[in-house]
């Protein structure tokens, strides 16, 4: 190669040092109009699993690049490529547009050649680009030309020969006339002309289609096309509007360690290919580490140690795609935040449940960088199976499932890397980003799938999917993760994830609630009859079997959380559980309901309204089961006086766990869906007679399906909004927002819905928030005895660990510089003081508890 091309995709926002408050208006606008000359360049890519930047085909795994021409590999419905960098606006522009196919299956065939005016349901080109539907035109199985629902003869043009498609759109006073011309190798040509085609019809994007009649996809390679063109005086165009070959990125920062993953797009198989993270340093661009980009994941991780910049520091990934006219270079970039360690409240937002009703979501990067978060959490269900359409692929070739998993990771970073391009971010999996609808993992041993891919095979416990396939989901969502506590793989050689992310003066605990978790028919009495993880047998109480033997979190675990509440390394001020789903079971079901299979379609109630009637669910998809290691895994989190962060429950709560009493253990905030499927409720029974929507009658002490006890301080109940369209407002969709004050020791936690302002609108947060607890709070049994007042004449607060008989009660990174600590009764504890900066501690052994005590200890460490 004797000279090098340069194609630098800057997705939006990439300039900017951190997330600014509000991203620019209309940044996802259509583009400006100008004079269009394009031409396709696939002649200039080797052979690949991908179209190219400027395309998104439908869907991922059913085309490929080969020899210069993407070739949809089924015969399917459907079938489509979409340009994404221009589009037609809604006036009378001429143009011109024609490209080249040879059909390679005739049978069935039902359209292939153009799409005209792709729209998709939102007005945003990814929403017409994965859902777009426009006025087809081309070719079909009886040698007839379709132009949508009608059809013309095109005489003797043989379909067996390369056809060149040739459409110009010629303006008239109110509409247009459309001149189609078909040519073949020997020029025989076919000329239609179409009148009265409205504008409306023709604005939007341009695609390409193979369309066949038939509901099964069939693996008959059907249509390439070839050499498009596209021509006006004035279309919309935007060159930024690309997707690939560098998707997105996620990292965080965690002592010092920086890790960092891309995600990139099938490229592969490009020889020589080289992706290199580098930062800038005095405006010059610095190499940190170079590797290729691999099959399957598509994804790379760069773990850089020492990380010293004490500033924001810019970052790109650079790849290097040598291609048959030279070499193209990609670049994305983002920041590597400075990490805010003295800075006084940290904000998180908190994401989860997220399917395509919304996509591509534009008001949630737009409404949630105005409030400005320093960390990112996505807990789970990053996307649901069923996202983008044409279904979940369980079986066949290894790497189509793979790439059918990943256009719909791609969809989700379509839809929120700007979230998460300046700042650090925590991603981790559920049970819907491995395609299950449940998944108890029984430490990662294989589903037994002989009775279908779904409740049966669920229930059996384990992983549907093949081992190196949910290996390779987890590279893709937490490779960027801190290193496991402890990287042994489980079953099948499946890897773990679950790890101490310190940062910001935060520590975070990222659990994995699945993985080890028991299956719920594998442990019950033949009598509860479970399905699904639901009780079927009616007169089966699952409150009598609190303590069946069964896995939650599991030893690893158990052992996990035992060393991280006692570790305040790097001057960690707060502790926070992160994980997939909350230690309680906030929902109800009408008493005629066994199950949740009617969720999606029962009626939703009007604002004030109480919906009554119903009972508390045994689901024990929850972490409300199994009950006895429920409490183990709330009693190890409150020793650490931990706030729990969750998602998963398709409705947002905060509630207050209980072990002996009420209200006596941690609170945990399960944050609204992003896009809602499964709209659960909570409505117990109670004295609703004083309810309303401000002042609901449902808050309060509570059991849930399971006996648990929990203290419900706030629920966002699905409600008709009068807001179209209804399955995103009715739903009770949004996003939470958690603010953690290093210095007064509060936890204020916001619940936004979607669609609102929260810089115009403060006061339209879901009804009972904000909410607001001191961190003591998240360990609130009552004081039974007091130990010595501990006064501390040191700079450095350093971290105070109780103990009675060598087992820790609890450990706190001291606020005040006197503090009396509390027991649970009287007796001899040990008070171990350790300054995490410098690492001297100080024990003090046999201490006194009373119920009134006056000594007073004064310490210098």
């Amino acid at each position: 190669m004797n000279r090098r091309k340069y194609l630098k995709t800057l997705a939006l926002g990439s300039v900017i040092p951190t997330l600014t408050p509000a991203l620019p208006k209309g940044i996802f606008s259509w583009g400006t109009p100008q004079k269009i000359d394009f031409t396709s360049e696939w002649q200039q890519w080797p052979n690949m699993k991908w179209i190219g930047p400027e395309y998104w085909s439908n869907p991922l795994q059913d085309w490929e690049l080969i020899d210069g021409k993407p070739t949809c590999m089924v015969s399917a419905a459907n079938r489509n490529i979409q340009l994404l960098t221009i589009q037609k606006q809604k006036d009378l522009t001429a143009f011109e547009i024609a490209v080249d196919l040879k059909i390679h299956n005739l049978e069935n065939l039902k359209c292939a050649g153009l799409i005209l005016g792709a729209k998709g349901p939102f007005d945003d080109y990814r929403s017409a680009a994965v859902f777009g539907k426009g006025l087809n035109i081309g070719l079909n199985s009886k040698s007839k030309l379709v132009v949508g629902d009608k059809q013309y003869p095109i005489g003797t043009t043989s379909l067996k020969d390369q056809i060149t498609l040739k459409l110009s759109a010629i303006p008239t006073t109110k509409d247009y006339t459309l001149k189609i011309i078909l040519t073949t190798g020997d020029e025989n040509k076919a000329t239609h002309e179409i009148p009265g085609v409205s504008p409306d019809q023709l604005a939007g994007n341009f695609a390409l289609v193979a369309d066949y009649d038939t509901k099964r996809v069939n693996q008959t390679k059907s249509v390439a096309f070839s050499n498009w063109r596209i021509s006006s005086s004035k279309l919309l165009a935007n060159s930024n509007k690309v997707f690939g070959p560098i998707c997105f990125a996620q990292y965080t920062l965690n002592k010092g360690h920086l890790k960092i993953t891309a995600q990139c797009s099938p490229i592969e198989s490009i020889s020589g290919q080289k992706i290199s993270f580098q930062i800038q340093k005095n405006k010059q661009w610095k190499d940190l580490a170079s590797t290729s980009v691999p099959a399957e994941s598509r994804a790379t991780n760069f773990s850089i140690n020492n990380w010293g910049e004490t500033e924001d520091t810019p970052y790109r990934m650079l790849l290097e795609l040598p291609l048959k006219d030279g070499i193209k270079v990609f670049t994305y970039e983002g920041t590597i935040a400075k990490e805010p360690l003295s800075q006084e409240e940290i904000k998180t937002a908190v994401f989860s449940c997220n399917f395509h009703h919304g996509f591509p979501d534009q008001d949630i990067p737009d409404n949630v960088g105005k409030l400005n978060p320093d960390i990112v959490l996505f807990l789970g269900d990053q996307f649901y199976e069923g996202t983008g359409g044409y279904g979940p692929l369980f079986s066949g070739a290894f790497d189509k499932l793979c790439l059918d998993y990943l256009r719909k990771w791609y969809m989700f970073g379509w839809s929120y890397r700007e979230l998460f391009r300046h700042k650090p971010c925590a991603i981790i999996p559920d049970d819907h980003d491995v395609y299950h609808g449940n998944v108890w993992g029984e430490g990662g041993k294989q589903a037994d799938m002989s009775n279908g891919v779904y409740a049966p095979a669920q229930d059996s416990g384990g992983y549907k999917m093949p081992a190196e396939w949910v290996n390779m989901i987890q590279f893709t969502q937490t490779s960027h993760l801190p290193d496991p506590f402890d990287p042994t793989p489980v079953k099948q050689n499946i890897g773990v994830y679950y790890t101490h992310w310190n940062y910001a003066g935060l520590s975070f605990a990222i659990l994995e609630d699945r993985k080890f978790k028991s299956a719920p028919k594998n442990v019950s009495p033949p009598e509860a009859e479970v399905w699904n993880g639901w009780i079927m047998g009616d007169n089966f109480d699952i409150k009598a079997h609190r303590n069946i033997k069964a896995e939650l979190l599991g030893e690893r675990q158990h052992q996990f959380l035992d060393n991280w509440v006692k570790d305040w390394s790097n001057s960690a001020s707060m502790k926070v559980v992160l994980s997939q789903t909350n230690f309680a079971t906030v929902a109800t079901l009408p008493k005629s309901e066994k199950n949740d299979a009617n969720v999606p379609s029962m009626p939703i109630p009007e604002k004030g309204e109480y919906v009554k009637g119903d009972r508390p669910t045994a689901d024990m998809d929850s972490n409300g089961w199994p009950a006895a290691q429920r409490d183990i895994a709330v009693a190890k989190i409150r020793k650490g006086f931990a706030f729990h962060i969750a998602g998963d429950q398709h409705l947002a709560s905060f509630v207050q766990y209980g072990l002996e009493e009420h209200g006596d253990s941690g609170h945990a905030f399960a944050g609204p869906a992003l896009n809602n499927i499964w709209p659960r409720r909570f409505w117990p029974e109670v004295d609703s007679s004083n309810h309303s929507y401000e002042n609901p009658a449902y808050t309060g002490n509570h059991y849930d399906g399971f006996g648990n006890k929990m203290t419900v301080k706030a629920v966002a109940n699905p409600y008709n909004t009068g807001k179209t369209p209804e399955i995103i407002h009715n739903r009770s969709t949004g996003f939470g927002l958690v603010t953690f004050n290093k210095t007064k020791r509060t936890i204020k936690t916001e619940c936004w819905p979607r669609f609102v302002d929260p810089v115009k609108h403060p006061e339209l947060q879901y009804a009972g928030w904000p909410v607001t607890i001191k961190q003591e709070d998240n360990f609130a049994k009552s004081a039974k005895a007091w130990l010595p007042t501990i006064k501390i004449s040191s700079k450095q607060l350093p971290v105070l660990q109780v103990f009675e008989r060598n087992e820790l009660v609890y450990a706190i990174r001291l606020k005040e510089r006197s503090f009396q600590a509390k027991t649970f009764n009287e007796g001899a504890f040990d008070v171990k003081l350790i300054n995490t900066e410098t690492g001297d501690e100080k024990l003090f052994s046999g201490l006194a508890a009373r119920k009134e005590n006056r000594e007073v200890i004064e310490v210098e460490i």
